[in-house]
């Protein structure tokens, strides 16, 4: 009963923060910077103290995805709560990048029908990702699966390749629609323009780094797929094969 009530409490933990913090997240892309705290720091220093909790933040998502690191934890949880102790912590470290991130001096401001398009840019990304994630059909990003299908002993089928939806044009839709609106705010300011830079280079190492896995987990099978639909840019046309 123990490990039940364990479960449940990983799992719940794992939607609140996991959740909620991707909604803050989105509400900060749109808005841009939140203004919770205001430390009263220079631009210099506050754009040290953003580009510190940007690192940060990747540092945390580097060090738990690593197969070094998920042997260590599976000394102490089992493995099927892994995916939602990364949920958890990822949150956290979310809300506090998003909590503690400091405003500097505005660049400009779009107006009129560029303002209109970048918000029509952000609300089609969103969509699109949607569409990316229902075309996974195995998208898990809370590790709720994992517990429930642990919970009722149910096998792990394995995952087969199969190409749908957007990942017909592009290989990383996901993160190039996360690219669209983490560049379609329409007020551009110092530490925005950082945030920018910064996550986009992350986002694009992330997916580099994701397609070596990609190639590790299904072969020749994947390299095929590479040559026919590019990595980010929709310019090779609608991929037909499996």
């Amino acid at each position: 009963m123990t490990r039940i009530y364990s479960r449940l409490i990983f799992a719940v933990l794992s939607y609140i923060f996991g959740g909620i913090s991707l909604l803050v997240f989105a509400a900060f892309l749109w808005v841009g910077n939140l203004n919770l705290v205001d430390f009263g720091w220079s631009d210099d220093q506050t754009l040290i103290f953003n580009a510190c909790l940007s690192l940060v933040f990747f540092l945390q998502h580097s060090i738990m995805v690593r197969p070094s690191f998920k042997q260590l934890l599976s000394k102490l949880i089992p493995d099927a709560q892994h995916g939602a102790l990364f949920s958890i912590i990822s949150g956290i470290f979310l809300f506090i990048v998003v909590i503690f991130w400091q405003a500097a001096s505005p660049l400009w401001e779009t107006q009129g029908l560029v303002r209109l398009l970048l918000r029509l840019f952000f609300i089609l990304s969103i969509i699109g990702f949607f569409w990316a994630v229902k075309s996974l059909g195995f998208f898990d990003p809370f590790g709720i699966q994992k517990i429930f299908e642990h919970y009722s002993n149910a096998k792990n089928h394995p995952v087969e390749f199969i190409v749908k939806g957007p990942y017909r044009l592009i290989r990383h839709p996901v993160y190039f629609f996360v690219l669209i609106m983490v560049w379609s705010c329409p007020d551009l300011s110092t530490d925005r323009l950082l945030f920018n830079i910064m996550w986009s280079i992350w986002i694009i190492i992330g997916a580099f780094l994701e397609e070596k896995d990609l190639i590790n987990q299904f072969g020749d099978t994947y390299r095929e797929y590479q040559k026919f639909v590019p990595m980010f840019l929709p310019y090779k046309g609608i991929f037909t094969g499996q």
